[in-house]
């Protein structure tokens, strides 16, 4: 006899058991057999289906990718990367649960806004004479397609960007979502063109450059000289506005951060922090972290720099004037207190961008890039600006976290902090245009290449400076003095013995300054400099 059985909304007749039958008319026979075929045919469609849907489950989303751009934030001031002096804790987590690059650099500069040239390089890819060129383009409202964020955007992610933006094209033409765009520096009493009450009642008074100035330039004469204050809201700079730069930047993020919890698209953010940028304005808070006896003085501590006015670095020059000529200990500590101070506040707003990405649930599919556009003297070598060939000036952090990036790892191969542009591209699953010189770093972190993927470092500053950093030796170049300077930087990491006229160092003088000859072709640096060649 004939059972019946019900799959789905429809009866078949089958043939499941026959007893004491040895017989099938040719008519059962079939109708079983289709019935078999249906049964089969369905059950592989299903789990075909189903197999599809856990496949499209188990494939992964394109990361999401945050980077983090710090001001003049050095390359020794974060306390888990040595520094004991200053607090960063967060920045501390971000070293301990990532890879850090010990070597990273800028390449230089056409102004005495570095920064400015580090930002036009990241945006567009580009090494540092050819962006140059290409930020004419620009300025002309071209070529908007071939930045960092529209080629993000083409790969399907939603693009944010928040803070300091210094680059010639327009923010909104780079990035789908741009809030509070800020200049190159805060306005203060250097520049403020008219934009602060406390230095226009100055002026109004018959108050004098030089005393307007010293609000903020020149300081601290002595132990009494209290007339400018970090805490001082008058003063313009980060507190122009009424709430602190750094802080702004960081509810900006946390705005954006809680719309991507409701979005499954991948999301790229941009956050740009002025500080530790002079003015150097922090909370009390923070200024009352640190005191100025336990503010060691840098091995290179100088008076003066004695090269300063034949390398683009004299009195004239903003960066240089907000500390006294010549340097005092208690000009630099005072500085560097504030230095540190700001770090430490910009710290707690990175501090709290982590836990609001956290929050997200999506830390295990997110990656941070963290460094600066380059870095700083402050009191090294009778310098405290970053328009110079030292590693203080040139070097920034490089910390990557993510999913799968080796955590409390430090890498000493040399990169550029602009290979920050590549990785991303990378992580992104975007092949990497022809015009983008920098390169990604992944394969450094990940162990699968273990040298750096340039031969030598390079950097020039405007037509007064050009570097070469090759080997364990930096060879400078100051071509409108005719000086050569020579660093064993494994030996002497701080650039305080000048070793280029040693007897024994003449050949690789020569050899580094050849390889710097060819390093300029090589980046399009027109600069001639042959001239003050050494003879051998």
């Amino acid at each position: 006899m004939l059972n019946i059985v019900k799959f789905g909304s429809r009866n078949y007749n089958a043939l499941l058991y026959l007893k004491n039958t040895t017989k099938l008319t040719y008519f059962t026979m079939l109708k079983t057999k289709h019935f078999f075929s249906k049964i089969v045919f369905l059950f592989c469609s299903s789990m075909l289906f189903f197999s599809c849907k856990e496949e499209q489950k188990q494939t992964p989303q394109k990361p999401n990718i945050v980077f983090v751009f710090a001001d003049d934030l050095t390359y020794t001031a974060i306390n888990a990367l040595g520094n004991s002096e200053i607090k960063t804790p967060n920045l501390d987590r971000l070293v301990h649960q990532g890879t850090t690059f010990t070597h990273a650099y800028n390449m230089g500069a056409w102004g005495g806004a570095v920064c400015a040239a580090s930002r036009a390089m990241i945006i567009s890819g580009r090494s540092v004479w050819d962006v140059n060129d290409f930020r004419q383009s620009w300025k002309e409202n071209k070529n908007f397609d071939k930045t960092w964020g529209k080629l993000m955007e083409g790969a399907g992610y939603e693009t944010y960007m928040t803070g300091k933006w210094h680059v010639d094209a327009p923010a909104d033409s780079v990035f789908q979502n741009v809030v509070h765009i800020r200049p190159g520096m805060p306005r203060d009493a250097w520049s403020h063109q008219g934009t602060i009450p406390f230095i226009n009642k100055m002026i109004e008074d018959g108050k004098s450059a030089e005393e307007i100035r010293a609000a903020g330039y020149n300081r601290p004469i002595d132990e009494n000289d209290t007339l400018w204050s970090p805490t001082n809201k008058d003063f313009g700079g980060f507190w122009e506005g009424g709430k602190h730069w750094s802080e702004v930047v960081k509810d900006d993020a946390l705005g954006f951060i809680a719309q991507t919890k409701k979005s499954e698209n991948p999301f790229f953010m941009y956050l740009a922090f002025n500080a530790p940028h002079d003015p150097r304005q922090a909370p009390q808070e923070f200024l009352d972290m640190y005191d100025i006896d336990n503010i060691s003085i840098p091995k290179s501590f100088l008076p003066m720099y004695p090269h300063k006015d034949g390398i683009g670095n004299g009195t004239w020059l903003r960066d240089e004037a907000l500390a006294p000529f010549p340097r005092t200990e208690l000009a630099i500590k005072t500085h560097t207190k504030e230095y540190y101070a700001l770090i430490s506040h910009l710290d707690a707003q990175i501090g709290g961008i982590i836990d609001g990405l956290k929050s997200t649930g999506k830390m295990d599919n997110t990656y941070i890039i963290f460094t600066s556009d380059h870095g700083l003297a402050m009191g090294k070598h009778g310098l405290l600006g970053k328009q110079t060939q030292f590693d203080h000036s040139i070097r920034s952090p490089f910390i990557i976290v993510g999913p799968d990036v080796p955590a409390d790892k430090k890498i000493s191969a040399d990169i550029y902090l602009q290979d920050a542009m590549a990785t991303s591209l990378d992580l992104a699953e975007v092949q990497k245009p022809d015009y983008v010189f920098f390169n990604s770093i992944l394969d450094l972190v990940h162990g699968s290449r273990t040298t750096s993927h340039y031969d030598a470092i390079y950097n020039g500053y405007v037509d007064y400076q050009r570097m070469i950093r090759k080997d364990g030796y930096k060879l400078i170049v100051y071509p409108k003095i005719k000086k050569v300077l020579l660093f064993d930087m494994n030996n002497d990491p701080e650039e305080v013995n000048n070793i280029a006229e040693l007897p024994e160092q003449k050949e690789n003088v020569e050899q580094l300054f050849t390889d710097l000859l060819a390093l300029q072709k090589q980046m399009n640096d027109t600069l001639d400099i042959s001239f003050v060649m050494p003879k051998i």
